[in-house]
C-alpha cells in the first residue's frame, strides 16, 4: 500500500519516482486504492498551469509536434507534463500506444514528465485519470501541462472539457481538407494548426489554412471569435512558437475571471463525471447484480430478452441488493 505522507513529501520535491506512483494510485479503480487516492488529491497543494489538449487525425504528426513544442518549452525554463490518454488494451486496461518511443529527447528531457494516460475502456475512465494525473503533475512544479488525444470521436470532446484551451492538428488536403475535419471539432477547437506545413507542401498548407479560416467564421458567426488559424512544420521546427503565441492569446482573450469561470464550470462536469463513474463500479461489484449477469446475458444473446428490459432488471437487482 502506497504511503500517502511519503507521495506528498516526494510530489513537493518534484521526484519522478513519487510522481509516478501518485499517478498510478490516482488511476486505480481498486476500491482500497480509492480511500487513499482520495486523500492524497485532497492534500496536494496544485500550482496553475497552463492546460492545453492535443488532438488531431492519426498521422497528423502530433506527438512529433508535442516533443517540438515541449522541448522549446523547457529550453524557456518551463517544466512540461505530458499526459497521453491512449486507447486501452482491452484485456489488460493497460496503454497501447507506447508514447515515450515517440518522444525520444523530450523522454530523457530532466524537465519534462511523459505518461500515458489509459483509458480502461471509458470516457469517464479518461476524465478521471487524466484530470487527477493532471492535478499531480501542477502539484508537483509543471507549470504547462499537454494533454494528447488519439483523435477518435468524443475522447476529443472529453478531454477538451478538462483544459484551458484545445488545439487541433489538421493536414492539407488537395481539395477535401474541410471535409477532413468534423463540425464537432470546429465547435470545440481554440486554436487549428495546418502541420507539415513543409517542402513542397508549404503553399498547400497556407491555402487550407486560409480556406479553414474562412470557414471557421461561418461556423462561428460575427458574435463568436473563431479559432486561430496557423501553419507550422513540426519536423522542421518551424511555425511552433507561433501555434503557442496563439495558445497564449486565447487564454489571454478568456481573461482571469473568464478562466475561473471555465474551470469552475469543468470541475462541476468533473463532479458528474466521478459520479457516473463510481455508480458504474459500484453495478460492477454489486453481488446481487452478479447473481443475475450470466442468466440475463444469455437472456440477451439467444433474443428472448430485449436490451432496455434486461437494463431494468439489472437496475432493480442493483437496487433491491
Amino acid at each position: 500500500m502506497p504511503d500517502v505522507e511519503a507521495l506528498l513529501e516526494g510530489i513537493g520535491a518534484g521526484r519522478r519516482a513519487a510522481i509516478s506512483q501518485a499517478i498510478t494510485l490516482v488511476e486505480s479503480t481498486s476500491p482500497r486504492h480509492r480511500d487513499q487516492a482520495r486523500e492524497l488529491l485532497t492534500r496536494l497543494e496544485p500550482h496553475d498551469a497552463v492546460r492545453v489538449g492535443v488532438s488531431g487525425v492519426p498521422g497528423v504528426g502530433k506527438s512529433t509536434f508535442i516533443e517540438a513544442l515541449g522541448s522549446r518549452l523547457t529550453a524557456a525554463g518551463h517544466r512540461v507534463g505530458v499526459l497521453a490518454v491512449d486507447p486501452s488494451s482491452v484485456r489488460t486496461g493497460g496503454s497501447v500506444l507506447g508514447d515515450k518511443t515517440r518522444m525520444a529527447r523530450l523522454a530523457t528531457d530532466p524537465r519534462a514528465f511523459i505518461r500515458p494516460s489509459p483509458s480502461a475502456g471509458t470516457l469517464g475512465g479518461v476524465a478521471r485519470a487524466t484530470v487527477q494525473a493532471m492535478l499531480v503533475l501542477e502539484a508537483a512544479g509543471y507549470d504547462v501541462v499537454l494533454v494528447e488525444t488519439v483523435g477518435v470521436g468524443q475522447s476529443e470532446v472529453t478531454v477538451a472539457g478538462m483544459v484551458d484551451t484545445f488545439l487541433y492538428l489538421t493536414l492539407a488536403r488537395t481539395g477535401d481538407q474541410l471535409q477532413g475535419i468534423k463540425k464537432g471539432i470546429l465547435e470545440i477547437a481554440d486554436v487549428i494548426a495546418v502541420n507539415k506545413a513543409d517542402g513542397d507542401r508549404r503553399q498547400e498548407a497556407r491555402v487550407a489554412a486560409r480556406d479553414l479560416a474562412g470557414a471557421l467564421r461561418l461556423v462561428h458567426g460575427a458574435a463568436d471569435r473563431a479559432p486561430a488559424v496557423v501553419t507550422c512544420s513540426a519536423l522542421e521546427d518551424s511555425g511552433v512558437d507561433e501555434v503557442w503565441d496563439r495558445v497564449l492569446e486565447h487564454r489571454e482573450h478568456l481573461g482571469t475571471e473568464g478562466l475561473a469561470r471555465k474551470r469552475a464550470e469543468q470541475q462541476l462536469d468533473f463532479t458528474w463525471s466521478l459520479v457516473r463513474d463510481e455508480l458504474d463500479q459500484r453495478l460492477r461489484r454489486s453481488p446481487a447484480v452478479s447473481a443475475i449477469r450470466a442468466e440475463v446475458r444469455e437472456a440477451v444473446l439467444s433474443g428472448r430478452l430485449p436490451a432496455p428490459v434486461a437494463a431494468d432488471r439489472i437496475l432493480a437487482a442493483y437496487d433491491e441488493g
